[in-house]
C-alpha cells in the first residue's frame, strides 16, 4: 500500500497488524483479540481522517499512484471496447483514449486521458497530458458519435494541456477552443466525469457536457495548486493555501453551479476499492444517458447552451455621465 502524507498515522498502525499477524504465525500464538483492536482503531481513524479532507489532501488523493485510470473504467465498465485511433491530420496521440464501447446492450463513444500505470507507461502516455491532435482526435470520435447518434461518455483526468512548443506550434489553444464549439452543438448526450485531476484547459477540452459529475477526492480548476503558488509567491511552498484559496473541490465546483453531482468513493478513495468505484460510475452514466435521451436533439442542444450561459455571477455598475458646459 502507498500512503499520503496525511495517511502516516494509518501506515503505523497497518505496520503494528503486520507485525502481530507475523507473530501469530510464526509463533503459533492467539492474537485474534489484539488483530480485531488495532482494524477497530484503523477503521475509526479512517473516518476521522477521510471525514473533514482539505483541498489539498484531495489534489494528492487524485493523484495517488494507485488511482484508477480512464482505461480500468472502460474496461470494467464497458463491453466490446474497440479503441479507434489518431486524428486525420498528424498523429496518434497516447494521452486520450477512446472508441467505441457497449454499455448493457447499447453502443456509446467513450473517450478519456490515460496518464499510465508505471513509469514507462506515463511517459509513453505523457502523463495524461495531451497534444491538439488528442483533442482533435476526440472531436473526430465525437462528430462518429453524432452521425450515428450514440451517446458520448468523457472521463477527464490530466494535469493539464501539454505546453511544449511543439504542441503551441500545432495549434494547442485552437483545438481546445474547437472542441468546446463544436461539443456546445453537437445533438447527443454528453456525460462528462472527473476521476482524477481537472487541470485548466486540458481538461475543459473534452469537458462541455449535459452532464459533469467529479468523483469526491478529485479537483476541477484552472490551475493547479503549485502553479498557483509559484505565480503568487514564487514558490511551490504555499500549494496548500493555494488549493484552498482556488476552492476546487467537487463541493466548491457544485455549490458555484458549476457540475451537476458528486459521486461518492470508497472509505479512503477510489483505489481502495477499484471494482466498488466502477459500479458506482455505471450507475451514475447509465442514469444520465437515460435521462438525456428522453430529449429530442434540439431540446438537448439548446438546454446545454443555456446550463453553460447562467454559470457565473455577473454585476453591471451605473454610471452616469456628465457633460461640461
Amino acid at each position: 500500500m502507498v500512503f499520503l502524507d496525511f495517511e502516516k498515522p494509518l501506515e503505523n498502525l497497518y505496520n503494528q497488524l503486520d507485525k502481530i499477524k507475523q507473530v501469530g504465525e510464526q509463533g503459533d500464538i492467539d492474537v485474534s483479540e489484539s488483530i480485531q483492536e488495532l482494524e477497530k482503531k484503523i477503521s475509526n481513524l479512517r473516518k476521522e481522517i477521510y471525514s473533514n479532507l482539505s483541498g489539498w489532501q484531495k489534489v494528492q488523493l487524485s493523484r495517488h499512484p494507485e488511482r484508477p485510470y480512464s482505461l480500468f473504467y472502460i474496461r470494467t465498465i464497458f463491453k466490446q471496447f474497440v479503441e479507434l485511433h489518431g486524428d486525420r491530420c498528424f498523429k496518434d496521440d497516447k494521452a486520450i483514449v477512446g472508441g467505441l464501447a457497449n454499455l448493457d446492450g447499447n453502443t456509446v463513444v467513450v473517450i478519456g486521458h490515460q496518464k499510465g500505470v508505471n513509469t514507462k507507461m506515463r511517459q509513453y502516455r505523457n502523463f495524461g497530458m495531451a497534444n491538439p491532435e488528442g483533442y482533435r482526435k476526440a472531436l473526430r470520435l465525437m462528430k462518429m458519435a453524432e452521425r450515428f447518434n450514440y451517446p458520448i461518455v468523457c472521463l477527464i483526468d490530466t494535469p493539464g494541456a501539454y505546453p511544449g512548443i511543439e504542441a503551441e506550434e500545432r495549434g494547442q489553444a485552437e483545438a481546445i477552443a474547437r472542441n468546446l464549439f463544436e461539443m456546445a452543438q453537437l445533438t447527443v448526450p454528453i456525460v462528462c466525469t472527473v476521476i482524477g485531476e481537472g487541470a485548466s484547459g486540458g481538461a475543459i477540452g473534452i469537458g462541455l457536457g449535459d452532464r459533469v459529475y467529479m468523483m469526491e477526492n478529485t479537483w476541477y480548476s484552472v490551475i493547479s495548486p503549485e502553479s498557483c503558488s509559484s505565480i503568487l509567491w514564487r514558490s511551490w511552498d504555499y500549494k496548500e493555501q493555494a488549493a484552498e484559496a482556488l476552492k476546487l473541490t467537487p463541493e466548491h465546483m457544485f455549490d458555484f453551479g458549476l457540475i451537476d453531482g458528486i459521486l461518492k468513493e470508497p472509505l479512503g478513495g477510489a483505489h481502495t476499492a477499484p471494482e466498488e468505484m466502477a459500479k458506482i460510475l455505471k450507475r451514475n452514466i447509465k442514469k444520465a444517458i437515460s435521462e438525456l435521451s428522453e430529449l429530442s436533439p434540439e431540446d438537448l442542444v439548446d438546454a446545454r447552451i443555456n446550463k453553460y450561459r447562467a454559470m457565473g455571477n455577473f454585476a453591471r455598475k451605473k454610471t452616469t455621465v456628465t457633460q461640461s458646459k
